[in-house]
């Protein structure tokens, strides 16, 4: 059972990935939609492919997500002046994490949370959905954990601990 409306504004989270096209588009996805309400999440890449894979797309619309506002872009949309300030950084590959990030706006947590890229098997389209569908079900168990977090447990720190939890 999920928690019921989050009283305080919603965490601001930011997933990254080299081409956002994969695994960070899927977290976005469950973290707005998964979280009730905890949770307002946006995604971006270091090189952003410039197109969301099918594959990504394909497994969203199975689980009933709205795709037509998903699109690759580049993390620096959310290194201006103008962009919401992040409480935490999510880098979901290891490339991303492992290259310089732009200053983003806000006092963030960066957390890594390594999956593997399903992208690397779209020339073999079971495979694909296989892998596809595996990250997908690692990050809804994780969201999900953290939107059934009773509220006295969802302070920024409470959740940091949480989400570098999963990092191990």
């Amino acid at each position: 059972m999920l928690l019921e409306q989050n009283p305080q504004a919603p965490f601001k989270v930011l997933v990254l990935c080299t081409g956002n096209s994969a695994r960070s588009i899927l977290a976005e996805a469950l973290f707005n939609k998964a979280s009730n309400g905890l949770f307002e999440a946006f995604s971006a890449g270091s090189h952003p492919t410039g197109r969301v894979n099918p594959f990504a797309l394909e497994l969203l619309e199975q689980q009933g997500f709205d795709c037509s506002a998903f699109k690759s872009k580049s993390w620096d949309e959310f290194a201006c002046d103008d962009a919401p300030e992040m409480d935490f950084v999510v880098t979901v590959c290891g490339n991303a994490a492992a290259e310089n990030c732009p200053a983003f706006q806000g006092s963030f947590n960066q957390i890594h949370w390594g999956l593997p890229d399903p992208a690397e098997f779209t020339d073999f389209p079971e495979k694909a959905r296989e892998a596809f569908s595996s990250v997908y079900s690692t990050l809804k168990q994780r969201i999900e954990t953290l939107a059934q977090l009773p509220t006295s447990e969802t302070s920024k720190e409470s959740i940091r601990q949480r989400m570098e939890a999963f990092s191990h």
